[in-house]
């Protein structure tokens, strides 16, 4: 069985883990930024990657250079442009 000092220790070390790395996520994230985050992420991916930059290039039939280009501008707005946001969810 886990301690309260075990589950306390865990939600700490949950708690840095959010504010060191972006990506990982907080109660408070919307679900738009959610999504971005995981496409930013899988195209960083792609592209840091060779072989899946070329399994890509092949698929598409584009040049590698042609493939990494799109992918880097798609991390811009991976998504699309953000939802409005309300005044009273501040």
């Amino acid at each position: 069985m886990a301690t309260l000092q075990d589950r306390f220790n865990i939600n700490s070390q949950l708690e840095h883990l959010q504010a060191k790395y972006v990506g990982t996520g907080h109660a408070d994230l919307q679900r738009f930024e959610w999504a971005v985050n995981i496409a930013r992420d899988s195209y960083a991916s792609y592209v840091g990657h060779h072989p899946m930059l070329e399994y890509f290039a092949i698929a598409q039939n584009e040049s590698i250079g042609r493939v990494r280009y799109e992918f880097l501008q798609k991390m811009l707005l991976p998504c699309g442009v953000p939802p409005a946001k309300d005044e009273d969810e501040d």
